[in-house]
């Protein structure tokens, strides 16, 4: 028997063929979201389509009808595993460097399912701002450059350092903190990540503790724990920033754990 293949490419609801693809594969003026499927379903779906809504906004002024979106969705999981890595990306036809005003697109893409790295990570402490912080867009060499740069110099990966020296987050990570009582979200300019999301409202339901602050290298001996976070994972333990070691924290793992598993599942 053949196995289904996770790999499709859908653009506007329809199999993409290589004629539809091949402008894409340098155009840098697009946002995107990404999620991770399991049995069909996806934990978080009004924060990923309330993402692609925003940054459209932002980008060119007006966005895709939220049915239509959920529809492609569901197209391009019609027939596939139950368990996928799902990317979806809206673009404008008009292309790059242009103020044309024109139709907007979204291509969805499928792959493996992913559970993120193991841990604990060691991050390289580097200083770096993001443009438009807040928008998932794509086109950011900075950072594959700044983890490679990381990973040449002993690290896992890479946390950012604002321009006034505070933490804000990592390549394609959020960072959470520990504090032995409370999660402590970084205070800066920052991508509010899906799994973020889900994780900070179902804290808040659970009871367990959340707070903001500036956090700087001059902080985290201070700490109790600190852990990366995206939409593979709502938490990996990371041990060290920089030179400064970082205690193992499994109670504050276990809680960022079972604050997603509490959010339930929906299908597009």
């Amino acid at each position: 028997m053949n196995e289904v293949s996770p790999h499709i490419a859908h653009l506007n609801g329809r199999p993409a063929a290589t004629a539809d693809l091949a402008p894409l594969a340098f155009a840098g003026h697009a946002h995107f979201t990404a999620m991770q499927i399991r049995e069909g379903r996806v934990r978080g779906l009004d924060l990923h389509l309330e993402r692609l809504r925003s940054a459209s906004v932002e980008l060119f002024g007006r966005a895709l009808p939220e049915d239509l979106v959920r529809s492609h969705l569901r197209t391009a999981l019609r027939g596939g595993p139950a368990d996928l890595s799902l990317t979806a990306t809206v673009f404008s036809t008009a292309g790059e460097f242009t103020a044309a005003d024109a139709d907007l697109a979204l291509l969805v893409r499928t792959g493996p399912p992913s559970t993120g790295p193991e841990g604990p990570l060691a991050l390289a402490a580097v200083e770096h701002e993001r443009f438009l912080p807040h928008v998932k867009h794509v086109g950011e060499i900075a950072k594959t450059h700044l983890l490679r740069q990381a990973v040449a110099d002993g690290f896992d990966d890479a946390a950012f350092l604002d321009r006034e020296g505070r933490f804000s987050e990592a390549t394609i990570w959020n960072l959470a903190f520990w504090d032995g009582e409370a999660v402590v979200w970084p205070e800066a300019d920052v991508l509010t990540g899906t799994m973020m999301g889900v994780v900070r409202r179902q804290l808040d339901r659970l009871g367990v503790e959340q707070r903001t602050a500036a956090i700087t290298p001059d902080d985290l001996p201070d700490l109790a724990g600190a852990v990366v976070l995206n939409s593979w994972t709502p938490g990996v333990a990371v041990h060290r920033i920089g030179a400064t070691e970082l205690p193992a924290a499994p109670r504050f793992l276990q809680a960022l754990h079972r604050a997603y598993t509490a959010e339930p599942p929906t299908a597009p």
